[in-house]
């Protein structure tokens, strides 16, 4: 398997291509982001997708879970990820209660991702009982990615934050829900929490890639948030997280700095600042002193 090297011109990024990596055997690569600058960096670092996660509720906008976000926020930070976005393949993530009311609803809301905001596929949590679903937002030419496993919209559901699949009844309906989204046409399947060994089997059993968070690493490509993998959360990570920078550290330091630096007037330098011609700046010494000579004679007239 080959790297793309950093500014390296690469292919894009489709449908296709997350098939023919599955068939191939090379791993699919994938990071949230929320915004254009993060985009374009994940984007020229040779990432294979970039999610715009319903994750933002915690990681940009400070909410305790994804529940509260809003459509109309989501579409907000797809249009800035797309922006940054070239290569890469755009997924926007459906939130809590854009598509559990109808079907009409999901498409509506599936629609807008892609032609307001430009994604290129829509992510729906749910197993089997999605599928009819899934179907009609595919019906409505959305490519979708399915997510089972622990679905962060069903948290009240699930008591918490908890790994899924660890009884063969569970791992019975995680199997049964896989078949039932590859069935109905996912382009891809995100496997949140749960045992390595139940992701192998589904990354086996079907025909869309699988995309892992927590589920090992038998499956066809893996996700991360990308606020975890720089230590951005304010709080303790969880088990499958990897740590592969400090940018807690480095922004408090930067920050620190430079407020020192301001303090002590260390900042801005002389060679920072911006400087007048040294023609308009003997023509403003002029001038400043005719000003302050007929002040002068003002207030010698004034005593008089």
């Amino acid at each position: 398997m080959s790297l793309t090297p950093i500014g390296v011109p690469r292919h894009k990024i489709t449908v296709a291509s997350l098939q023919e990596k599955k068939l191939q055997h090379e791993p699919i690569t994938c990071l949230t982001a929320y915004d254009y600058s993060t985009a374009r960096l994940l984007d020229e670092a040779g990432m294979d997708m970039i999610l715009v996660g319903d994750s933002l509720a915690q990681t940009m906008l400070g909410h305790e879970n994804t529940l509260s976000l809003t459509v109309d926020e989501m579409l907000h930070h797809v249009k800035a990820v797309r922006r940054g976005t070239r290569d890469a393949l755009l997924i926007a993530d459906m939130p809590y209660g854009s598509f559990h009311v109808s079907a009409e609803d999901a498409v509506r809301n599936a629609t807008r991702f892609v032609k307001q905001g430009g994604a290129e596929m829509v992510k729906v949590e749910g197993g089997e009982k999605r599928a009819d679903l899934i179907r009609h937002i595919i019906d409505a030419e959305i490519p979708v990615a399915g997510h089972i496993g622990l679905t962060p919209q069903s948290v009240n559901r699930m008591s918490g934050y908890k790994v899924q699949g660890k009884t063969l009844t569970d791992i019975e309906q995680l199997m049964r829900d896989a078949t039932a989204l590859d069935r109905a046409g996912a382009a891809c399947i995100f496997l949140e929490g749960i045992p390595r060994e139940v992701a192998e089997m589904i990354t086996a059993e079907v025909a869309a890639p699988t995309i892992g968070i927590g589920a090992g690493p038998g499956c066809d490509g893996q996700v991360l948030v990308f606020h975890d993998i720089l230590n951005l959360t304010f709080g303790p990570p969880a088990k499958f997280v990897r740590r592969y920078g400090d940018a807690a550290a480095e922004i408090t330091h930067a920050v620190q700095a430079y407020r020192v630096d301001v303090l002590s007037r260390q900042y801005p330098a002389d060679n920072e600042s911006y400087h007048l011609s040294p023609e308009t700046k003997q023509a403003l010494e002029i001038l400043s002193e005719r000003k302050r000579t007929m002040r002068s004679r003002k207030q010698i007239t004034a005593v008089e």
